[in-house]
């Protein structure tokens, strides 16, 4: 038996959108359930993620600290960030936001995970790319402004990751299941078997 998830589509008999953020919005549906009885559901649309975890040759993940005020931490992250532009290529966001906010460019890329961040609340969806053979970029750094003006970074060993994550220490979304996942890949078959670089997204279609 393949466990595997699947496309599906259930009927909606109306829609609306009573809020427009500026990045996200909020829509209701209404959805025609198995039964034909139909529900309201109220959900976060979001243009969609990336994320970079960025190991280095000592087995280090490049790592940083910012303030999330909706849930008043200031959590430790690999970097990430939006796909601002509708069908971008999520390697060259990733390659941005890795630049934007560690000034570390890398050579080797490939998809680590893909994952649905919050789908009972929200339609969020994020790569997370495995990026090796770092170095520091050339030219001026990135000039970050609002939380990001705050921002701490670290490396850190992906070991005392893992242990932060399980011991309830770490908790951003990203950053724990980037590292678990790394440390899955790596005792089992290895970078190699990882999806290239532009393995196709169905959940964010995009250009090459």
């Amino acid at each position: 038996m393949t466990i595997k998830d699947t496309a599906e589509e259930w009927q909606v008999t109306a829609t609306q959108t009573p809020f427009v953020g500026n990045k996200t919005s909020v829509r209701t549906d209404d959805v025609v359930m198995p039964d034909g009885t139909v529900v309201r559901r109220d959900y976060q649309v979001h243009p969609g993620s990336v994320a970079v975890l960025a190991l280095d040759d000592a087995g280090r993940v490049l790592v940083l600290r910012q303030y999330r005020h909706p849930v008043r931490h200031k959590l430790w992250e690999i970097p990430a960030g939006l796909l601002d532009v509708p069908g971008e290529n999520p390697l060259h966001a990733a390659q941005r936001e890795l630049y934007e906010e560690a000034h570390v460019k890398a050579e080797d890329w490939r998809v680590l995970t893909d994952v649905y961040t919050t789908p009972g609340g929200c339609d969020e969806a994020v790569r997370i790319f495995l990026a090796r053979d770092l170095s520091e970029a050339e030219g001026e750094r990135f000039e970050v402004a609002e939380e990001e003006a705050d921002m701490e970074l670290a490396r850190v060993p992906l070991e005392e990751l893992v242990r932060g994550v399980l011991a309830g220490e770490l908790h951003n979304n990203c950053l724990v299941v980037g590292a678990l996942s790394l440390t899955a890949v790596l005792a089992g078959d290895g970078v190699d078997s990882l999806r290239p670089a532009d393995a196709p997204w169905p959940a964010r279609p995009f250009e090459a």
